[in-house]
Parts: C-alpha cells; sequence; structure tokens
C-alpha cells in the first residue's frame, strides 16, 4: 500500500495528491504537522530534508512532487499517463511543470513571507514573475484545452496548486480571459475539486484566507 506523507495546505502536495487522484491509486495519508517534532523526526527519517510530499512504498521512497507524479505513471501504467509518450509533448509538459513551480509557487511563497514579516520587501520581482507567467499560459492556452494539448497532464497537476494560491495574491488579469477559462476548467476537475473540498477545513490556516474566494471556503 502506498502511503503519502502530506499536508492539506502543501501546494506541492496538492500535485501529488491530485496525480493520486487522476490514476484512482489505493493509498493512505499521512498528515504530517512540521510544528511537531515527533511528526518532523517521523518524516526527516524518510526524507533528511524533512519535506513533503514523500511517497513510502513498502521499502522505496520517492521525494519531490514531479518526481511523484512521474513515479505514479509507472506504478500506474494500465491508464492514461500524465507524462504523454510522445516525447515533445513530454517536454513540454515538464516545461509547464517547472515553470509552474520555480515561475508561480517559488514567487508565491516569497510574497507570503513578505506578509507574515510585517511587509516593507522588495517584491518588485515577484510579482514580475507571477504577471509574465500569467501572460505565457494566457498565450498557450490559444491553442489546448488544457496547459499542454487536449489531455489533462502532469502539467495541470502543477498549474491547479500554483494558480490557487497565485490568484490570492495576485489576481489573474481581466484581460487573460483563455487562463480564467482554464481556471475554472482546473478547480472543476473531480480529482482537483477533491483536493480543494479536503483542504477546506485548513484554509482558516492561510494567513490570507480572505483573500480564498467564498465559494472555495
Amino acid at each position: 500500500m502506498l502511503t503519502l506523507y502530506y499536508h492539506p495546505l502543501a501546494s506541492y502536495c496538492w500535485k501529488a495528491l491530485i496525480a493520486l487522484y487522476e490514476h484512482g491509486a489505493a493509498f493512505e495519508k499521512r498528515l504530517i504537522d512540521l510544528a511537531d517534532e515527533a511528526h518532523r523526526a517521523e518524516l526527516a527519517a524518510l526524507w533528511p530534508p524533512c519535506k513533503f510530499p514523500v511517497l513510502r512504498d513498502g521499502a522505496r521512497v520517492d521525494a519531490e512532487s514531479s518526481i511523484i507524479v512521474e513515479r505514479l505513471d509507472h506504478l500506474h501504467p494500465e491508464g492514461r499517463p500524465l507524462f504523454p509518450a510522445d516525447r515533445d509533448a513530454a517536454l513540454r509538459v515538464r516545461l509547464w511543470d517547472r515553470l509552474f513551480d520555480t515561475q508561480v509557487q517559488a514567487p508565491v511563497q516569497e510574497i507570503v513571507l513578505d506578509r507574515l514579516r510585517g511587509g516593507g520587501g522588495d517584491l518588485g520581482r515577484a510579482h514580475a514573475a507571477l504577471a509574465t507567467t500569467y501572460r505565457m499560459a494566457e498565450a498557450e492556452l490559444a491553442s489546448s484545452t488544457w496547459m499542454v494539448g487536449e489531455e489533462f497532464t502532469a502539467a495541470d497537476c502543477a498549474a491547479a496548486p500554483a494558480l490557487f494560491y497565485a490568484a490570492t495574491l495576485l489576481a489573474i488579469p481581466g484581460d487573460c480571459d483563455r487562463l480564467r477559462a482554464y481556471f475554472e476548467r482546473l478547480v472543476e476537475r473531480p480529482s482537483v475539486r477533491r483536493t480543494l473540498d479536503e483542504a477546506k477545513p485548513y484554509f482558516r490556516h492561510y494567513p490570507f484566507e480572505r483573500e480564498i474566494p467564498a465559494r472555495f471556503r
């Protein structure tokens, strides 16, 4: 039995959860509270950097959300893969997976930390990174239903948490119609909706809960 070590608020954990639900995988959840020393020790024993998500499969341990998503493709070869068989398409999926992690999630974390510290930091680069990626995604969606092509992929697993939290800090521009419509498709996807519903009880711990649209709370 697979075991996912995670927290329901953690955006990178959402990527793994969405992939698990897409595959219909059987797994157990182990919620980790990093403020709890026993929990930290348990996670560190599996993965010394003490970061989640971590997926345990017997004696095997996989860490880092993108690796876990790809590992799930290997575990469920009978299903539709989240990384396409076509090499060029797979590279495009990996590109957008990395863009959502580095150009959306990373700036989001920077902005959140600055606000928690009372503000005053220079967030110009963080806001610019978000705005640039919004525009890039808007252009990419000109010829596709999902982030890469017509099938839901690992790029969409990455997009869902990244865009959800980013939009609480810097709204998707009104003229990015395709991106806004894509976000609506994302949050109505059963795997994403399930992940959001499971996170709801924990949203009160998100420092900017008021910025989360009421329909998600």
